[in-house]
Parts: structure tokens; C-alpha cells; sequence
């Protein structure tokens, strides 16, 4: 009888998709870890650069007085 459930276990296969989406899921933790410690460095430094011109604006004054104006040569 013992030897008979054994049998039963060694060839049920239903763990066998579980196993397989944990590795997916795996992968894909690991790949967004990846993705996200090479981005994370860029993002850093341009939240830095927008922070530091949001710091540096004045909001009373004109923000087009340094803009250039074109005119038409013809």
C-alpha cells in the first residue's frame, strides 16, 4: 500500500506548472531589479538637475523675458 502512494507521488505532475511560473516570476523580479538598479542612477540625477532649476526660478518674474525673439528677414 505504502509503496503504491509513493508511485502515485513520483508521477504527479500538477506541482510541476507551479514550479515553473515560480521561476518565471523569479526571472522577472530579478530582471526589473536589473532594469532598476542601471535607470535608477539617471533618474537620480535628473530629478536632481529639475529640482535644482525649480529651486533657482523665480516665480515673480517673466519666464519669456530671456527668450529670444525671431524675426523675418525676408
Amino acid at each position: 500500500m505504502a509503496l503504491s502512494h509513493i508511485k502515485n507521488f513520483a508521477s504527479n505532475e500538477s506541482g510541476a506548472v507551479t514550479v515553473d511560473w515560480v521561476v518565471l516570476t523569479a526571472a522577472l523580479v530579478g530582471l526589473g531589479l536589473a532594469v532598476m538598479s542601471v535607470v535608477s542612477g539617471g533618474v537620480e540625477n535628473l530629478s536632481t538637475d529639475i529640482g535644482q532649476s525649480l529651486a533657482d526660478t523665480d516665480p515673480l518674474s517673466d519666464p519669456f523675458t530671456d527668450n529670444v525673439v525671431f524675426t523675418d528677414t525676408e
